[in-house]
C-alpha cells in the first residue's frame, strides 16, 4: 500500500481515538507510525507532535468559545513546557532507538493502566477528598484560580514533565496534564480537559518548531498523517457523546497495552537477531 495512503489511514484512526478518549489518545500515533512505516521513535515523534499541535489547537479553540479554557494556567504551564520541550527533542536525536522504544513502551503501559483504573471508577467523585487540599483553589468570588507559591510550583512541575516528554517521545502530554490538574486544582473536569488541550497544543507547537529547525520533520508523511488526524478528530466528535464511556476507555487501555507489548517484543527480537 502507498505510504501516503497509509499515513492518512493512520492519522484518521488517531484522530478518532483522540476525539473519543481525550487528549491522551494521540500517544498511539508514534507506535502506529513505527510499525506501519518502519520509522524510529525519533523519526515518528515530530510527525506526532505536528498532529497533536493542529488537532489540539482545533479542540482548544472550540472549548475556548465555550469558555472552558483556563487560559492563564494554560499559558503558564505551556510556557514552562515550551522551554523544556527542545531539550527533549535534542535528547531524542542522540539516544539509541532501543532505549527510546523501551522508554516509550513504559510510558504507554503507564497510560494504559491509569486509564483502565480510571474507567473502573467512572462516575465516582474521586476528587471530593482532595479539593480542600489542592494547592490551586478557585476563588468563589471571581471564579479564577488563586495563584499561591504552592500553586505556581505544582503547575510548573506539570509543565516541565509534559514538555520534556512531549519533545522526547512526541506525545501531547495530555496523559500527564489531565491527572495533574485533577490532583492540584479543584477545576471541573470539562474545564480540565479543555485547558489540557490548549496546553498540549502550545507545547507541541514548540516541539514542531524545534524539529523543523533541526530538520527532523519528514514532511511527505507528516502532511498526509495530519490531514487524516484532523479529519478523524472532526468525525469522531460527531459520535463522541454517544460512544464515550468506561467501556471505550477500557478498550483504549487494552489497545495501548497491546501496542506497548508489541514494542517491547520488537526490541527483544531485534536484540536476539
Amino acid at each position: 500500500m502507498d505510504a501516503s495512503l497509509i499515513s492518512i489511514l493512520l492519522g484518521s484512526f488517531t484522530g478518532i481515538v483522540l476525539a473519543l478518549t481525550g487528549a491522551g489518545g494521540t500517544i498511539i500515533a508514534v507506535p502506529l507510525l513505527m510499525f506501519s512505516l518502519d520509522l524510529t521513535v525519533a523519526q515518528a515523534a515530530p510527525i506526532s507532535l505536528l498532529a497533536v499541535s493542529l488537532s489540539g489547537a482545533i479542540g482548544a479553540w472550540l472549548a475556548f468559545r465555550q469558555k472552558r479554557v483556563r487560559y492563564r494556567a494554560a499559558s503558564f504551564i505551556a510556557l514552562i513546557g515550551a522551554l523544556i520541550s527542545p531539550a527533549g527533542i535534542w535528547l531524542a536525536q542522540h539516544l539509541p532507538d532501543i532505549s527510546l522504544t523501551l522508554l516509550f513502551a513504559g510510558v504507554l503501559l503507564f497510560v494504559a493502566q491509569h486509564m483502565f483504573r480510571q474507567s473502573m471508577h467512572e462516575g465516582k467523585n474521586e476528587m471530593s477528598t482532595q479539593h480542600s487540599a489542592s494547592p490551586c483553589q478557585i476563588d468563589e468570588a471571581s471564579g479564577r484560580l488563586i495563584w499561591t507559591i504552592p500553586c505556581f510550583r505544582a503547575l510548573a512541575l506539570s509543565g516541565t514533565t509534559a514538555g520534556f516528554l512531549s519533545g522526547l517521545l512526541g506525545v501531547g502530554g495530555g496523559f500527564v496534564i489531565v491527572p495533574a490538574l485533577r490532583k492540584i486544582t479543584n477545576l471541573p473536569i470539562l474545564s480540565i480537559m479543555a485547558t489540557s488541550l490548549a496546553i498540549t497544543a502550545l507545547i507541541a507547537t514548540t516541539g514542531v518548531i524545534s524539529a523543523i529547525i533541526i530538520r527532523a520533520m519528514q514532511w511527505p508523511i507528516a502532511l498526509f498523517f495530519c490531514t487524516g488526524t484532523i479529519a478523524g478528530m472532526l468525525l469522531g466528535r460527531m459520535f463522541a457523546e454517544r460512544l464515550a464511556g468506561p467501556r471505550l476507555q477500557q478498550g483504549f487501555a487494552i489497545l495501548a497495552g497491546g501496542i506497548a507489548a508489541g514494542m517491547i517484543t520488537k526490541v527483544i527480537w531485534a536484540i536476539l537477531l
